[in-house]
């Protein structure tokens, strides 16, 4: 298995069970998020409830909750949404950092991708959910999540050269 972790923070953010297909010159992977329902779990012991009885609640789960794959998986912590300054701010940052830890051929096509990236995001700001590493460092990546017109679950966006690949 392998395991995609922030290369600036170390935070585990996407493994290789989680396909993606890179956009954007290769610098955005996207990735299909699922909502799932977590903590329901029906057990028939064959009772009838009704003939002996019990409540009409009495087999409801309060414990059910529905969340995102990845963002359960990776422990994802959202952030309040950026304006396009705060955006921009953050973006000049990440690339300053995120470039000094590239290997030269990777920060040469990084440097040469990351404006039209950057352009594509700034066009989806509003539609955009933030999310951190489970650290939730100052310098770490921002995983991005939208749903496409007429999606139900959430693609997610990574910026590739932020990930570093993890044997498990």
């Amino acid at each position: 298995m392998l395991v995609y972790q922030d290369l600036l923070t170390g935070d585990e953010l996407l493994s290789d069970s989680f396909p993606y297909k890179e956009t954007q010159n290769g610098i955005l992977w996207e990735v299909e998020g699922k909502w799932v329902v977590q903590g329901a779990v029906e057990v028939d012991i064959g009772a009838n409830p009704s003939a002996e009885g019990a409540d009409a609640d009495e087999g409801v789960d309060d414990q059910a909750v529905k969340v995102v794959d990845i963002v359960d998986t990776f422990r994802l912590q959202e952030q309040p949404a950026f304006d396009k300054k705060q955006f921009l701010v953050f973006m000049k940052r990440y690339i300053k950092l995120l470039t000094a830890k590239l290997e030269a051929d990777q920060q040469e096509v990084f440097k040469k991708n990351i404006e039209g990236a950057t352009k594509f995001l700034l066009s989806k700001l509003s539609d955009l959910q933030f999310f951190v590493g489970e650290s939730m460092h100052d310098d770490g990546a921002l995983v991005f999540a939208y749903y496409k017109e007429g999606a139900t679950d959430p693609t997610f966006l990574y910026f590739a050269h932020g990930l570093k690949e993890v044997k498990c």
